[in-house]
């Protein structure tokens, strides 16, 4: 496949970004794949799948992406993306794990902190198209301690929520916050987050609560579908939601490398990346 070009006598709408050819390390792979049904194990392999996770890397490291996906916009600053990768490994399309950490998330209508994704036993299949298989995938999201409290005041409008510089989440009266509070656990269950009283501070006096003390549930912010929610810890100022997907494959042809690459090696672009894999 030839790469695009401009038609002449008319100006790119946006400039590169770096000043290297990143198609390089797919022309290594596509003879690779080209010559047998399989990746080879050898070290060409190995330096083409390294200098592609480089090249990846270069792009997105510290830039401020829009991913327009089936589902809608992902917004998210990169701050990591790294792997610890094997010569070994690679020379049979293993890159083991990958991290992907990101800032200032907006999803949809719904705005996290945080993000750290954990891709597990990540490799590639060949095959015509090969595919990319992690398994599984761990996320971690960073909800701040303000989006609780609209949730809260959405679902029981006479309290207010907060999650405290010790990391302790706190239920107030609304039109009365000096009178006291409840310190509260949390529990996940699917897409409800379930919060149990466990002290109750009135002034200077506390009193533990029992165990039998009723639990009141708040609907979560829509998340990708295929994520299972697996647990909730409370920290400074946020609420970290953690959840898991399977198993996350991707058909990647040189058409498709091609594209993203294409889209990540301009500035100003949203990355539009439709059938982004499948769940399982």
């Amino acid at each position: 496949m030839t790469r695009p070009t401009e038609p002449a006598g008319r100006r790119p709408p946006t400039r590169s970004v770096r000043r290297f050819d990143p198609f390089r390390p797919i022309d290594m792979l596509t003879s690779l794949w080209s010559a047998t049904a399989m990746v080879p194990v050898n070290s060409g392999a190995a330096a083409a799948y390294r200098t592609l996770f480089l090249t990846i890397r270069r792009l997105v490291l510290g830039r401020r992406l829009t991913v327009r996906l089936d589902d809608g916009d992902l917004t998210m600053t990169v701050t990591g993306f790294e792997s610890r990768l094997d010569a070994r490994g690679l020379s049979v399309g293993q890159l083991n794990d990958v991290r992907l950490t990101a800032d200032d998330v907006r999803w949809r209508s719904s705005t996290f902190g945080r993000a750290t994704v954990v891709a597990h036993n990540v490799h590639m299949k060949p095959g015509a198209p090969p595919v990319l298989v992690a398994a599984p995938v761990e996320l971690t999201l960073d909800v701040p301690a303000a989006v609780l409290d609209e949730m809260f005041r959405s679902a029981a409008p006479r309290f207010a929520g907060e999650v405290g510089p010790d990391g302790v989440a706190r239920l107030r009266l609304a039109r009365r916050p000096r009178l006291g509070h409840l310190e509260v656990a949390a529990r996940v269950d699917g897409s409800t987050l379930w919060l149990t009283a466990s002290r109750l501070t009135v002034g200077s006096r506390g009193w533990r609560l029992p165990a039998r003390t009723p639990a009141y549930p708040i609907q979560l912010p829509e998340l990708a579908r295929g994520l299972v929610l697996t647990g909730i810890t409370f920290a400074p100022g946020v609420v970290r939601l953690s959840g898991t997907v399977p198993q996350w494959r991707a058909d990647l042809p040189r058409t498709r490398l091609e594209d993203i690459l294409n889209q990540l090696s301009v500035t100003g672009v949203v990355l539009t990346v439709s059938r982004l894999g499948r769940l399982g």
